[in-house]
């Protein structure tokens, strides 16, 4: 069955919950060319629930949809920040449902389209985002511990505290990593344990795009891992070099947080010429490669 017959059979589904497509799956999939065709199909928009996609200029490293892809479709969420700012996941949440009530409103859809499982979660299940106040002492120790050892250092210690909240972020989202483990350290409890009992809010047709086998089997692994591999040298030879070096010569530092996506500091490595190109590149397909497998690990509950 195609996607385009799965939707066909979700909408004549009768239910007292707003209907809402949400098309998931780990980087390279297909989820871009997937979503534009569903929300031409529907007449509606698409929310980006793209973490790194909220940043203006970070286009080529982050694999956002160029003008011409979106086939004039609409797009919410992209290039909402600039990379030096701070966005958090409440604030994500609460701009995304306003945009969501607008379309309802508009007789619409919304589809939600991304890699960010987090995004996703905050707006499909009832999810209080915890307020608990930062701890400065704490994070100023967090943050000097991933200025001083690196971004990893960071994350291991969320592995080892709060491992089924570590599966949501990629180590390079340092800011992430340290707010969970000021969570999880002042309360004694995770993140994930602030979200209700797992209900659904909406009537959702969860979607990924077709690979060449299930999701979790080892050949749609290799082939994934492929898709990776040749995006990232596409990304190469498409002026991510040039992006990083404007992005960084004219606004920007290396430590600001949009800066830190994969694709950009191992670039900045390569500029500061702490590696070769071809380590650089490596570098990317690996840290890309181990980020997918935290995604389909998180994905497996979206297969209602």
């Amino acid at each position: 069955m195609t996607y385009i017959d799965q939707l066909k059979t979700f909408l004549k589904q009768k239910s007292d919950l707003k209907k809402l497509v949400v098309i998931y799956g780990p980087t390279a999939a297909g989820k871009t060319e997937m979503s534009v065709d569903i929300a031409k199909y529907l007449g509606s928009e698409i929310i980006s629930t793209d973490s790194r996609q909220i940043f203006r200029y970070t286009n080529i490293g982050t694999g956002k949809i160029t003008p011409e892809e979106t086939q004039w479709v609409a797009h919410h969420m992209l290039d909402i920040i600039e990379p030096d700012q701070r966005y958090s996941v409440w604030e994500f949440k609460k701009a995304a449902e306003t945009i969501m009530q607008q379309l309802y409103t508009d007789n619409k859809i919304p589809i939600l389209c991304g890699w960010t499982g987090l995004y996703i979660d905050s707006l499909i299940y009832d999810f209080n985002i915890p307020e608990i106040p930062a701890d400065p002492e704490l994070r100023a120790d967090l943050e000097a511990q991933a200025q001083k050892f690196w971004n990893e250092h960071v994350f291991h210690q969320l592995v080892d505290t709060d491992p089924d909240y570590d599966r949501a972020l990629h180590p390079n989202n340092v800011r992430y990593v340290i707010r969970a483990l000021e969570v999880k350290l002042l309360t004694g409890k995770s993140k994930t344990s602030f979200k209700q009992e797992k209900k659904l809010k909406y009537d959702v047709l969860f979607l990924s795009p077709e690979g060449p086998a299930d999701m979790y089997s080892q050949i749609y692994r290799d082939w994934l891992y492929d898709r990776i591999n040749t995006r990232v040298k596409i990304m190469f030879g498409s002026w991510l070099l040039e992006e990083n070096k404007m992005l960084l010569k004219k606004w920007y530092k290396k430590t600001d947080f949009g800066m830190k996506s994969i694709g950009y500091q191992e670039v900045q490595e390569y500029l500061e010429e702490n590696v070769t190109l071809e380590q650089a590149i490596a570098q990317v397909q690996q840290n890309s490669r181990n980020y997918a497998k935290r995604q389909l690990t998180w994905f497996r509950k979206y297969q209602y």
